[in-house]
């Protein structure tokens, strides 16, 4: 682990990103936003319910639409981070300087991809004490936003994955981009869309709203887990219907996993060929 984050790459890709004033602003105006909706919304409730007391239930409204705004940052973010991270030094033609190094495949890759994440990691960790607002008024609980914090980064891991890997499978930065915001679209509008489906049918065909093919398509869907972590009880019913006892975060970490695992390894396995193949 000591050689992996002492890695050449990683270390010069960090020092480019985070001497860059554009991410610094982007992080400023990003926490101004975030407080802004935050402390808005503490008042605008509060005014509204006319008691002038921001109530629990309110709070877990609030920490619920602060998740969503994460996750919505992670799917749309990550891919722009990431998905020229390998096929950007190709065009510049400083891939072939970069694998005549002592570096290995496997380096060169840990370090594009974690340097490419850094920043949003920078982003998840510094509205930490915006979410911190919650514990103020209750509704929320420690070890629920831990848990929320481990399912982005297990997302930002994947989505990163994919885009490094489509990176170095394809040649252009454009393409590699486009293929990997299609990959997103996929696995939260499209399989949420499928869901809908297979449910509608579910209910038709058998008077239940779910089936094995519903469970499916919720547990790689991001919006449904992140749903099945702020609400648990959701979990009982879905394994009451379909049969599937699994909660839907279990399935979600196994199959995402092993897509990041593929990915990495299809990335490294074909970073080589790849640049023999376009020379």
């Amino acid at each position: 682990m000591k050689e992996l984050l002492a890695n050449p790459v990683l270390v010069k890709e960090i020092k480019l990103r985070f001497r860059n004033m554009k991410s610094f602003t982007g992080l400023f105006f990003y926490l101004l936003i975030m407080g802004i909706f935050v402390f808005g919304f503490i008042n605008l409730t509060s005014s509204i319910s006319g008691s002038g007391f921001f109530r629990p239930e309110e709070s877990f409204m609030l920490f619920s639409m602060l998740s969503y705004i994460q996750l919505g940052l992670i799917l749309f973010i990550t891919p722009g981070l990431t998905a020229g991270t390998v096929s950007s030094e190709r065009e510049k033609q400083t891939l072939n300087i970069l694998l005549t190094t002592a570096q290995s495949s496997f380096q060169i890759i840990f370090g594009k991809l974690l340097s490419s994440i850094a920043f949003l990691l920078l982003l998840l960790v510094s509205g930490l004490p915006i979410y911190s607002m919650v514990f103020l008024y209750g509704g929320v609980s420690p070890s629920q936003i831990a848990i929320i914090f481990l399912f982005y980064f297990l997302t930002l891991l994947v989505i990163g994955g994919l885009g490094v890997m489509y990176s170095t499978l394809t040649r252009r930065t454009i393409v590699s981009m486009i293929v990997t915001y299609g990959t997103m679209i996929f696995l939260t509008a499209v399989t949420g869309f499928f869901l809908i489906l297979s449910v509608s049918l579910s209910s038709a065909a058998m008077g239940t709203g779910v089936s094995p093919l519903s469970y499916f398509w919720a547990s790689i869907n991001p919006a449904v887990v992140l749903l099945t972590l702020l609400e648990p009880g959701f979990n009982d019913e879905v394994g009451q219907m379909t049969g599937i006892p699994l909660p839907l975060w279990v399935s979600y970490t196994i199959f995402y996993m092993l897509i990041f695992v593929g990915s990495i390894w299809l990335s490294v396995s074909k970073l080589r060929v790849n640049m023999n193949k376009y020379r």
